[in-house]
């Protein structure tokens, strides 16, 4: 069988291979590439799907985070609350604006521990930026009656949470404004780099298609100074396919994670727990262990790969050694990044695959 991988993209293509290439070869016969129809309908389409008024195309997930981060307001100077365990690019979003990021422990779900954010905020604070990691939603009612209590903006970090839910209302749709990545390996990926922001406000939302093109709203009239960060036509058309499918995509990613719940019974390995009121979408299945490392090797050693997200938390990276915090600043966020492992999880993975992979697990 081969080694099975953390993740395979060949399998989500094949699987609607017709309509992927029927749209790219849409787009390439339209001679129109760049901020035309295919964007325009993919954008109405995902901010009807997420519930929001407005959805604007970009360049990246990270792209997405600085845009909304500027469309807010976040300038020089300004602190955002941001959990400590995630992709460096969340904290990065927040630096691309000016701002300076606050790193603050997660709860047992991995999500931003709301019991965190108020013994953080200062008068520099402006805005809380909630990260729904692995795929489930964080406690978005407790963080949002805080945050309202303080007149703090909430920035959604939805790059691994694509369709998930919080309460009755999908991630994206519950702050001020919502970023998504949709990199590959995504739940709603495309074939190289893209992302979107998402929000009912319609001046954020105007703000972000302004800055995203260079600043400007009229043709070579540049009113600040923007970025070029744009989803092209052919992303926006192949994800327009992908959305299409997003709902029984997810489906076949809780069915996976439900038999790896059922299947690994080693007692040295904790699985994820989905908390009551939040709907995990499983962008990662991701186990801890003590001996992480030791079962690594022992999974690779038996055809099964895996990858840690994240092994350096940011506050620990050498970009954000100038906030001068250490090793044990952070010690919940520390501990994950030194316990946590994702084992292979991605569309149409089999069950076979799957047996090989608890197997392998409960032999450790």
């Amino acid at each position: 069988m081969g080694n099975i991988m953390t993740n395979r993209l060949d399998r989500g293509f094949e699987r609607y291979r017709e309509e992927f290439e029927a749209a790219a070869l849409r787009v390439l016969r339209s001679g129109w590439y760049i901020l035309g129809r295919e964007l325009e309908a993919f954008e109405k389409s995902y901010a009807d799907y997420i519930g929001t008024k407005y959805c604007a195309g970009c360049g990246n997930g990270l792209d997405a985070l600085s845009l909304a981060c500027r469309a807010i307001g976040i300038s020089e100077g300004d602190e955002v609350i941001v959990q400590g365990n995630t992709f460096i690019a969340s904290a990065m979003g927040i630096s691309a604006a000016g701002g300076r990021p606050v790193f603050v422990e997660p709860d047992e779900y991995y999500q931003l521990d709301p019991a965190q954010i108020e013994p953080h905020i200062t008068e520099r604070t402006k805005a809380v930026m909630v990260v729904h990691l692995y795929g489930q939603t964080a406690r978005m009612d407790e963080i949002k009656a805080i945050c309202d209590r303080h007149g703090l903006k909430i920035i959604e970090d939805c790059a691994q949470s694509h369709g998930a839910y919080a309460g009755a209302q999908k991630s994206g749709s519950i702050g001020d404004i919502g970023c998504f990545s949709f990199y590959p390996s995504k739940n709603l990926g495309c074939f190289g780099d893209g992302g979107a922001v998402v929000t009912d406000n319609e001046e954020y939302y105007e703000r972000i298609k302004q800055l995203r093109n260079y600043g400007s709203r009229v043709r070579y009239y540049n009113e600040e100074l923007g970025v070029n960060s744009r989803l092209d036509e052919m992303q926006a058309a192949l994800l327009s396919v992908r959305l299409s499918h997003l709902e029984e995509l997810n489906a076949e990613r809780k069915a996976a994670a439900a038999f790896y719940d059922e299947e690994i019974r080693n007692p040295k390995v904790k699985t994820p727990v989905c908390r009551d009121g939040a709907e995990h979408v499983y962008h990662q299945y991701v186990i801890r262990c003590k001996e992480r490392d030791a079962l690594a090797e022992h999974l690779k050693s038996r055809g099964v790969d895996t990858i840690i997200h994240y092994p350096v938390p940011p506050h620990l990276s050498k970009a954000y050694a100038f906030l001068g915090m250490k090793e044990g600043s952070l010690p919940v966020t520390e501990e994950y990044a030194d316990t946590v492992l994702s084992i292979p999880m991605y569309s149409g993975i089999t069950r076979e695959e799957q047996q090989t992979v608890t197997e392998a697990i409960n032999e450790f």
